[in-house]
């Protein structure tokens, strides 16, 4: 994550259900489905201006964060989750071993 959004507080939104930054007055987010034991992380965006500036890492890495937090197991549905942890293979700790695409991490 750039020193820039280590700072930043990640923001569980539960009205829009989701997980978000706040940088410049604009967000980097991740929609969300929370369950008892697990939470699936459906989709990432990043407003426009916020395009190339590395939020939406950062948002991804300080969910997962949240996620290792909580004692729960992560589903990563969202491509660019999925994609951020095949890059990031240490975060494969807390995906559910039973996500289908879990062997291709």
């Amino acid at each position: 994550m750039k020193p820039e959004f280590e700072n930043i507080p990640l923001i569980k939104n539960e009205e829009k259900k989701r997980f978000e930054i706040q940088y410049n007055g604009h967000f980097a987010f991740i929609d969300c489905k929370e369950m008892s034991r697990q939470i699936a992380l459906i989709h990432t965006e990043a407003e426009p201006e916020l395009s190339g500036t590395g939020a939406a890492a950062a948002v991804v890495e300080k969910t997962l964060m949240y996620i290792e937090n909580s004692g729960k197991k992560l589903l990563p549905f969202c491509p660019y989750v999925f994609a951020f942890i095949k890059k990031h293979p240490e975060w494969k700790r807390i995906v559910d071993e039973k996500f289908e695409g879990y062997n291709q991490l």
